[in-house]
Order: structure tokens, then C-alpha cells, then sequence
């Protein structure tokens, strides 16, 4: 309720999606992915999309960042149509850490933070050495890294440097393919704690695909299940457990989701 008596008016979503169908042809085979799929992402949360393989996770990703474009149905993004993410400039207001880093291998690792900055041709060489600099100690890296080579980089130093660049243009919203993945128990947990504080220091959206169940309770505020072509349900984790569908129980009751929901069990879910 707002001073004046009135309610105020409910803030829009960062991410609406609405309607959404993803549709393949292949060899003249058609096959649908999502069907009248609904999302909506509200600004702070940190959404963590599951579900089975073929289920659209990463390419719900894709569309959100307007890398493809789906069959029909409503993308907006940051309040407006997904479509207008490719006119100049607006791309900047969304970074996204592909699965593998996806690092130019010819380029050091400064290089590889400032490319963004770099493409927009407008700012100062010194400048751009700047930014990339605080962000790169921003992810924990110290300022000798910054030429070393990708090829000179462990897995997890590639997944700070390529989160470095995401976030060069300080982004509102971050995307996140799969953050964890191929790193060891100790990185993915220095990994999981970075991304927790730069939720919390930079005011992030974050939409991040896993099937990392301890990256899910690590970091998620919510959780959707993409499965029969739409979202099932979303909601806190220990919601979600709860709704009946065989990929759900499968994926969180199943033998490898008892590790994690031990853990949870024993640390209450909380980000």
C-alpha cells in the first residue's frame, strides 16, 4: 500500500515468457520442444531451470538472450520484446557464462574480458584495460593472470574469466549454462560461493541451467521443471520436491539427488 492509500503497481518481470512454442523440422520431422510454455522471472531471483535431456533447458536460455528465436509466443526481456536485445547497445544488459566458458583461445585472458567493451568501439583503450582489470579481480583472479593464455587456465579460472566477461558491462541480468559443470568438488564450491556474493553485491537476476543438484540448493531462490513441454511447476526446492512427476522424483530422490538432499536436510534451504 503506497502513501496515498492506493496499491502500488506490481513491478514487471524481468523475463515474461508467454505462450512460448519451440518447434524443430528436421528432415522434414517435426518436433515440439515447448508448448505454450509460461515463465515469468521476477528481479533479484536467482531461477535455476531442470529437466530431462531434450527438454529445451539451454535453449530457453538462448531464446532469453536472443540467440534464437522461438516458433511463436512472447519473449520480453528487461521490459521489452527480446527482438530489441540485438539493436545497439541493448545486448549489454544481459551477460551469459556458455557451459565451457567458450573463451577466444587466441586471446589472453584481459583480452577476452574486454572484448565486449571493445566491440562497442566507443570507449578508451585505457578505460576498457580498467574495467577489465576490477572485473577480473572481481572474480578472484589476481591482476598476473590477466595475460596468461585460456590454454594456461584451469576449469575453474575459465569459468571465472568467462564470468568476468559477462559481467563487463554490468549487466542486470546474468545467464548461466550449466556453471559447475566439469569442476571438481572444491572449485564448484568456490565457484558457487562467488556467484552467491556477486547476487547479493551487484543486485543480479540470475536464470541458471544445472542438473548440479548442489549448485540447485546452493544458489536457487526458485526452481522451474521444464518437462511435457511446458513448465510443471515452480517454487522454493523443498516445493518442487514435493509435486508429483516421475522426472521430479527421479531427479531429486533418486540415488545420486541423496547426497545433496542430505545436505539440505542438514542446512535448511536458504540464499
Amino acid at each position: 500500500m503506497s502513501a496515498n492509500g492506493l496499491d502500488s503497481p506490481t513491478p514487471a518481470p524481468v523475463v515474461r515468457i508467454s505462450k512460448l512454442w519451440t518447434v524443430f523440422n528436421v528432415a522434414g520431422v517435426e518436433s515440439i520442444v515447448h508448448r505454450d510454455l509460461d515463465l515469468d522471472i521476477q528481479a533479484g531471483e536467482v531461477v535455476s531451470l531442470v529437466g530431462g535431456s531434450g527438454t529445451g533447458k539451454t535453449t530457453l536460455l538462448r531464446q532469453i538472450l536472443g540467440l534464437e528465436t522461438a516458433s511463436r509466443g512472447v519473449i520480453d526481456v528487461l521490459g521489452q520484446p527480446v527482438a530489441r536485445l540485438g539493436e545497439k547497445g541493448a545486448a549489454s544488459r544481459v551477460g551469459m557464462l556458455f557451459q565451457h566458458g567458450a573463451l577466444f583461445s587466441a586471446f589472453n585472458v584481459l583480452e577476452n574480458i574486454s572484448f565486449p567493451l571493445r566491440e562497442l568501439k566507443t570507449l578508451p583503450e585505457e578505460l576498457i584495460h580498467d574495467a577489465a582489470m576490477v572485473k577480473l579481480q572481481m572474480v578472484g583472479m589476481k591482476a598476473s593472470d590477466a595475460y596468461k593464455m585460456p590454454s594456461d587456465l584451469s576449469g575453474g579460472m575459465v569459468k571465472r574469466v568467462a564470468l568476468a566477461r559477462a559481467l563487463i558491462m554490468d549487466p542486470p541480468l546474468l545467464l548461466l549454462d550449466e556453471p559447475t559443470a566439469g569442476l571438481d568438488p572444491d572449485s564448484s564450491d568456490g565457484f558457487c560461493a562467488l556467484l552467491r556474493s556477486l547476487h547479493h553485491e551487484l543486485g543480479l537476476t540470475v536464470v541458471m541451467v544445472t542438473h548440479d543438484l548442489d549448485t540447485l540448493f546452493e544458489l536457487s531462490t526458485r526452481v522451474a521443471v521444464l518437462a511435457d513441454q511446458r513448465v510443471i511447476v515452480s517454487g522454493e526446492a523443498k516445493d518442487v520436491i514435493a509435486y508429483p512427476h516421475p522426472f521430479i522424483h527421479d531427479f531429486f530422490l533418486g540415488e545420486r539427488g541423496q547426497r545433496a538432499m542430505e545436505l539440505l536436510r542438514e542446512y535448511p534451504f536458504a540464499v
